[in-house]
């Protein structure tokens, strides 16, 4: 789920962005069963379970790619430690979340555009999380401290974070490879992450 925290300027790869990505945005958030009467703890458990074969193995080949920018602070936004714990508060132990399949399909990372798009996907994530997690607290009673913290897991920097991403995608020159490449590489994201989701059976 992606939504706007502040405004900023639109640049040509932010609009860029946005235009390649609303309609599978709109199109999987309808999918998600996250304010489904069928989720229960059980459907909870087997959605994060899918959400970390697909997140481990893709910020794993971020960081692998060297593409990622300084500027934006990798470490801070890595996000499959949140799901490790959430899994383990969940009742899974270590050997068995290191045995869950990962996602063998995922987009690729070949340019600073492509590791743009990529990081839009998931940054918009991040911030749409902040919706889920009070729905997941009012339903489930979970937060983050018993198996919900992946959809808070920047806390009070949620806000700040989204907005200097978006401050770095103004700073970037829009030329045209860069632009394409991050249009390409955040529709695969979208199409790698539902592909994958609706392979596990979480989807709706």
């Amino acid at each position: 789920m992606l939504a706007t925290y502040t405004q900023v300027t639109p640049t040509r790869l932010l609009d860029a962005l946005r235009v390649a990505t609303n309609q599978l945005h709109v199109d999987l958030e309808k999918r998600l069963p996250f304010f489904s009467p069928v989720l229960d703890h059980a459907y909870f458990l087997r959605l994060l379970q899918a959400y970390h074969g697909f997140y481990r193995p893709l910020e794993a080949a971020l960081l692998t790619s060297g593409l990622v920018p300084p500027a934006l602070a990798q470490a801070e936004r890595i996000k499959t430690p949140a799901l490790l714990t959430d899994l383990q508060a969940l009742g899974m132990t270590e050997p068995d979340i290191d045995s869950l399949v990962q996602c063998p399909q995922l987009p690729v990372i070949d340019s600073p555009g492509a590791c743009l798009g990529v990081m839009y996907v998931l940054e918009g994530a991040t911030l749409g999380g902040q919706v889920l997690r009070r729905e997941i607290h009012k339903r489930l009673g979970l937060d983050e401290h018993s198996g919900a913290s992946f959809l808070n897991v920047y806390g009070s920097a949620t806000g700040p974070r989204w907005k200097a991403f978006l401050e770095y995608l103004d700073c970037v020159s829009g030329d045209d490879a860069t632009t394409e490449a991050a249009a390409q590489a955040a529709q695969s994201t979208f199409a790698c992450f539902e592909h994958w989701l609706d392979a596990q059976e979480v989807l709706l």
